[in-house]
């Protein structure tokens, strides 16, 4: 690999990174066990490996932005993560400065060139 290439990948790393907290919170409005998350984000195109995404649900309910429950009725226990009242608030929050940085960014980036 190219010193380019790595250069490129860390950077393509780095811009994912920022965006799967969003991602995870817009897919914990309703209760969700890691894998199934991992697995639906992965299908719309954000995969997010477990070694990330695991670390990233401990933190944010640490946070208080998230809640687990365990469940074991139904065959294997599976910890379910939804979105606490203040997940729901920083959410809506994170989606407005979203929408804004990109509508910002696209103008930026269409603008390439110009001063």
């Amino acid at each position: 690999m190219s010193e380019s290439e790595k250069i490129l990948e860390n950077l393509l790393q780095e811009l994912r990174r920022g965006t799967q907290v969003l991602g995870v919170l817009s897919r914990l409005t309703v209760p969700r066990y890691g894998y199934a998350l991992a697995q639906f984000m992965e299908k719309k195109g954000v995969p997010v490996e477990a070694g990330t995404l695991y670390p990233l649900l401990r933190r944010l309910e640490k946070q208080g932005i998230l809640k687990s429950a365990w469940e074991t009725s139904t065959g294997k226990p599976r910890k379910y993560y939804v979105l606490s009242e203040t997940g729901r608030t920083v959410l809506i929050r994170l989606r407005e400065e979203w929408r804004s940085l990109a509508k910002s960014l696209d103008a930026l980036l269409d603008s390439e060139g110009e001063e």
